[in-house]
């Protein structure tokens, strides 16, 4: 039988009777008060008390990091695919509420020296996701639950971060949760990953008991170096259908401390429109061309240009090799219609108006 702080513990990982889901499209009411942009002024025309925290979120490549983000600030401002590293550079995902600002790190996949030299990664690469946490008031940790492979023991990468900077709270997201059959391997996951010190997690305290279970002996004596003891909260949830975020974005909340805000109340990232479209587009290129193709084009932004609210860009993808032209715009150019269809969709949903995009190709070398 498990303990009842457990039992606590996997009842909030179980789906709800009414799914939650969010939305992309902007609510003013949610991001200021009353929907007003001068809703954080008292009637006599003094500031009210401004709170603001930055939560640095971090995890190996393909976690869910960035499709957490876009879900929690009900705002698609990190391109995500299904591939490793969308993510190449730090970027701020902002959600202002009340009288509080949240800014979340989006940053790229921890990974080791082996992986950076197999995907052309440069040195800044993880030196860029350390300094957004050494800015940062909190640190999350995005865990993949569905991954078979990796889900029962931290990344080492990850843990050298940790370790490095251990004066800073950190808190444990483990993401997916949709994707497990069984309670069961989800208490394992958290015994391995925590090294069986759910003890010192707030409200997951383990009632002191007599017991002479094998079992359970086993599993307090974890490898120490497989986890990170030191989680001051556990969240399970699933970023695909949004359950167990909520409680997420009210925890991160109540950690705010008084502080003037750094962004206005209607941003939503730090990132310019020109660098979104160029981000959306490789994104895609990642879902619709095979193996490493994607990684050996060069996306750049030739023109960009806001008329009344639409939005006109044009986009051009640097190929190698006539090869590889080929391949990207596929027979009668349908395979680069289908990826500038689907980019102009993202686009839509990130603008939250109309876009009219195209996207071209060249050889590198070569004028077209």
């Amino acid at each position: 039988m498990f303990d009842k702080p457990l039992l606590i513990l996997f009842r909030r990982a179980l789906p709800r009777t009414s799914s939650w889901c969010r939305s992309f499209a902007v609510k003013p009411s949610e991001h200021v008060p009353d929907g007003r942009p001068d809703a954080g002024v008292s009637p006599a025309g003094q500031s009210t008390s401004e709170k603001l925290i930055k939560v640095a979120i971090i995890g190996v490549p393909n976690a869910g990091k960035s499709t957490l983000i876009n879900h929690l600030i009900d705002h698609r401002v990190c391109p995500t695919s299904m591939k490793v590293h969308t993510t190449r550079a730090v970027s701020k995902a902002i959600h202002s509420r009340s009288n509080s600002q949240i800014i979340l790190f989006d940053t790229p996949g921890l990974v080791g020296e082996k992986e950076m030299k197999k995907h052309q990664l440069d040195s800044g690469f993880v030196s860029s996701c350390r300094h957004a946490v050494q800015n940062s008031h909190l640190i999350g940790v995005v865990h993949d639950v569905s991954n078979t492979w990796t889900r029962n023991a931290l990344n080492p990468v990850l843990l050298e971060v940790l370790k490095a900077h251990a004066s800073i709270p950190s808190f444990l997201i483990l993401n997916k949760i949709d994707t497990l059959k069984s309670k069961r391997i989800l208490l394992d996951i958290v015994k391995n990953v925590t090294n069986n010190r759910l003890e010192s997690i707030k409200n997951y305290s383990i009632r002191k008991r007599k017991s002479t279970d094998k079992q359970e002996e086993v599993s307090r004596k974890a490898p120490e170096a497989e986890g990170w003891p030191h989680f001051s909260e556990i969240f399970m949830v699933s970023a695909m259908t949004g359950d167990g975020l909520k409680e997420i974005m009210s925890f991160v909340q109540s950690h705010a401390k008084t502080g003037p805000w750094e962004h206005l109340a209607t941003e939503h990232t730090d990132q310019t429109p020109e660098e979104l479209i160029v981000q959306s587009v490789r994104a895609r290129l990642l879902d619709y061309l095979p193996q490493e193709i994607p990684y050996l084009l060069q996306t750049e932004l030739e023109f960009y240009e806001n008329i009344k609210g639409k939005i006109f860009a044009s986009a051009v993808l640097t190929c190698p090799s006539e090869r590889l032209e080929r391949l990207v715009c596929g027979e009668a150019n349908g395979k680069l219609r289908q990826i500038t269809e689907r980019v102009t969709s993202d686009l839509i949903e990130t603008f939250a108006g109309p876009v009219s995009l195209t996207i071209a190709t060249r050889i590198k070398g070569k004028e077209k």
